[in-house]
């Protein structure tokens, strides 16, 4: 143990195992009636985290992002998602036993992580870190011990879900994927010591309600095609802007329609349930869910006309694209 007395120290300056002073220091007003001298554990390690610089835009797998992978409602339906691309092939989204299908919440999770893996540099190995904590502001949620469980859930479930692809999913440069595979290939979250959470109420720069570290890695297909380039791009700020789940992955599906040089993009109301993916499958209680995400993607400025046509007793979508910088920045 180091001792300092109250008298002695202004702020505290902490010390490595071998009594060396770290290159920084953090004033810490001691209470005044601590006369005594107060202990600190030498095996203690605090930093303070540098601000981490903000990019506004996240690179998806352009591939993966035309195929259906979250549950536009967390419902606790298990049964699988299954698609068949216009293309041919065939596409499955199998839970893990016992749990649900990925749903609105591992939707933003996952976004966030293939944010966060940009701003790491895009590293070879696929590791991306950080605090459950930071992660759950930067997505705009409250933090308290359910939303802490719901982080831990939705990681562990995107690397528990299963993708199955035949012939529907596409890595760069290769044939048609064969085989299946998850989006995060590991995931561990480690909860900090019981004794270094009670030392950070000593200092006000940290956060005493910090539950653990998170160490995902994105799977070797996903940074395979970001590698080469086979991306959308979506303005964060624009993601987040939306409240309405179906919005959100209705822009990240005109994001990929966007890449592809299309203007104006029609698609079977049936085939677009699909590929969201919706539950419902009457054509009106289709449209009930749809106009809402469409007004909302409309008055943001990322789309710039949507309207249900029936042709030949078959219910389309037209769809009016923004512009390719205002969509896909």
């Amino acid at each position: 143990m180091i001792y300092r007395s109250a008298c002695e120290w202004s702020g505290l300056r902490l010390l490595d195992a071998a009594g060396s002073p770290f290159p920084y220091s953090l004033p810490v007003p001691l209470p005044s009636s601590k006369r005594a001298g107060i202990a600190y554990s030498i095996g203690m390690h605090l930093a303070v985290p540098g601000r981490r610089p903000t990019s506004k835009t996240v690179a998806l797998d352009r591939s993966l992002e035309a195929l259906p992978l979250f549950r536009l409602s967390d419902s606790a339906d298990e049964g699988a998602i299954t698609y068949t691309p216009p293309g041919g092939g065939r596409w499955r989204v199998l839970p893990a036993p016992g749990d649900r299908l990925p749903g609105t919440f591992d939707q933003d999770v996952y976004v966030e992580i293939l944010h966060r893996f940009g701003e790491a540099g895009f590293p070879a190995d696929g590791v991306v870190r950080f605090t459950l904590h930071s992660f759950l502001r930067s997505i705009g949620r409250k933090v308290d011990g359910r939303t802490y469980e719901q982080l831990r859930s939705a990681l562990n479930r995107l690397e528990r879900t299963r993708l199955e692809s035949s012939g529907a999913y596409q890595i760069a440069s290769e044939r048609p994927f064969e085989g299946t595979f998850t989006i995060l290939s590991s995931v561990t979250i480690q909860r900090r010591r019981l004794t270094d959470r009670d030392q950070l109420a000593l200092f006000s720069a940290l956060s005493a309600s910090e539950p653990g570290d998170a160490r995902v890695v994105v799977s070797p297909q996903l940074r395979a095609n970001i590698a080469a380039g086979n991306t959308i791009s979506l303005s964060l700020q624009q993601y987040g802007s939306l409240s309405n789940p179906v919005a959100r992955r209705l822009y990240r599906l005109l994001a990929t329609a966007r890449s592809q040089d299309h203007i104006t993009w029609r698609i079977s109301l049936g085939l677009l349930a699909s590929q969201l993916p919706l539950t419902q499958r009457y054509p009106s209680h289709l449209q009930r869910v749809l106009q809402p995400a469409h007004e909302m993607l409309i008055a943001a400025g990322l789309l710039r006309d949507a309207s249900f046509h029936q042709l030949d007793r078959e219910w389309h979508v037209d769809y009016v694209l923004a512009t390719r910088n205002t969509i896909a920045p």
